[in-house]
């Protein structure tokens, strides 16, 4: 059944836990996502981006992602990520999104929070909750003090974006990247700084670019010809001490595309002959399963939807 992010994160907060948020832009990674919460028990956000919606056409995700809502007998939101501009986030109010996210990260703080709170004004009236940005992910390895304090998100500032614009979420900067090349060394998070935005900050928060790059998608991925050398994630244990600081929202997308092009990779390699989509693609499911699963126990968020 279809549900606020709201309410989904707000009782992951009391529980100590935090919700998956992830992203499809395929049948094979929506029934991946979909029968991993059903066989976990847990709660969770299907994540759909804008480039997303243009490639598979927002009508078609609606109705594939309300089907599968329809029969999970689970908690579930559909939520609009990194949503750009005010049209995009009215199409899926329209289309009956139980989330949105408006990205004005990359704006100044004073026109990121008049977006924000025009994109609230618009969603909260029809029970829809509202994700915003503050901070950029860009890692934490600039060459100096003023550079990391520029781009990660700054405590105080946060205090007074979420009172602003009565945000829902805010997901924070604290040393995370989108993609599967996060760290050129040693993972660095800013965890003192989550602290500092736990304390300021009411609103649950949220970890972008979280994924972990698992070791054996990317030995999968480079036998079957994947040239990805350096690809480097976010440590479990990292994860597990931000939910402990109060993240209780994790998005993942880089780990379900490795996972899928590495299956592919393999099924095209061992089967040379094969032509049938479904006995190309039907493996894929089952390794963004597998995925997620992992995620959803990492976080905490299995059997929560008993």
């Amino acid at each position: 059944m279809l549900t606020s992010s709201r309410d989904l994160l707000w009782t992951a907060r009391r529980g100590a836990y935090a919700v998956g948020a992830f992203n499809i832009s395929n049948l094979e990674s929506y029934l991946a996502v979909v029968e991993a919460a059903v066989e976990e028990k847990s709660p969770v956000i299907v994540a759909v981006t804008p480039s997303s919606i243009l490639y598979a056409g927002l009508p078609y995700v609606e109705k594939m992602v309300k089907t599968g809502a329809e029969s999970a007998p689970l908690p579930m939101s559909l939520h609009l990520d990194h949503g750009t501009d005010v049209k995009t986030v009215s199409r899926c109010l329209e289309a009956g999104f139980t989330s949105v996210m408006i990205d004005g990260s990359h704006l100044r703080f004073e026109d990121n929070v008049a977006l924000t709170k025009r994109v609230a004004d618009l969603a909260h009236p029809k029970g829809v909750s509202v994700e915003a940005e503050l901070g950029k992910l860009a890692g934490i390895e600039e060459s100096t003090v003023g550079e990391r304090e520029v781009v990660l998100t700054d405590p105080d500032a946060a205090k007074e974006f979420v009172k602003s614009t009565s945000v829902d979420a805010l997901a924070v900067a604290i040393g995370t990247s989108h993609g599967a090349y996060k760290f050129k060394g040693e993972p660095k998070l800013d965890f003192e700084r989550l602290k500092l935005i736990r304390e300021r900050v009411d609103a649950p928060l949220v970890l972008h670019g979280a994924s972990s790059v698992p070791s054996w998608i990317i030995q999968k991925a480079v036998k079957y010809g994947a040239e990805l050398s350096g690809a480097k994630g976010i440590p479990e244990e990292h994860i597990r001490k931000a939910i402990s600081l109060g993240i209780t929202k994790i998005n993942i997308d880089t780990d379900l595309r490795l996972a899928f092009t590495a299956t592919i990779r393999e099924s095209l390699a061992k089967s040379p002959g094969e032509f049938d989509p479904r006995k190309i693609l039907g493996p894929t499911k089952e390794a963004m399963k597998k995925v997620v699963k992992g995620k959803m126990r990492l976080f905490g968020s299995s059997f929560k939807a008993l």
